[in-house]
């Protein structure tokens, strides 16, 4: 008897699908969090509130691209979504830093992920360490 149940994405197992949940969290966290901020605030901090929206799409693309990731194309846009992830929390969390002036109003990249508990900077290498580790399968 045939089984009714999808097949399972070649490769997702283990970390790679808690990779898509947190990812998947993230993405909603993100989301609502920049939505408030947009809606209430805007005026306050466009460029803070604008870096929010960006790192939810981040995280919206990213979540696709790892549940996609075993087809070439998607493993590619994987890269580069966790990528620009990774130099995003680190370029923000730097000058969150270095120049608190810039980001009165907190991100989610701002002090490298503070007000998510640092998930925003361990992610990424997770992430990037997971697709090293299945690049076969995305052929």
């Amino acid at each position: 008897m045939a089984s009714t149940t999808p097949a399972r994405t070649r490769g997702m197992t283990g970390i790679g699908r808690v990779l898509v949940i947190v990812y998947g969290i993230m993405a909603l966290a993100a989301t609502g969090r920049s939505f408030v901020q947009i809606v209430r605030e805007f005026d306050d901090a466009p460029v803070a509130y604008t870096l929010s929206a960006l790192a939810a799409v981040v995280y919206i693309v990213a979540t696709l691209a790892l549940i996609f990731s075993a087809r070439p194309t998607w493993y590619r846009v994987a890269w580069v979504a966790i990528g620009f992830e990774l130099v995003g929390v680190l370029v923000v969390g730097t000058l969150s830093l270095a120049l608190p002036s810039l980001f009165q109003h907190p991100t989610v990249w701002s002090v490298y992920g503070i007000g998510y508990v640092f998930i925003p900077l361990v992610l990424p290498f997770l992430g990037l360490w997971w697709l090293v580790r299945h690049r076969g399968t995305a052929s």
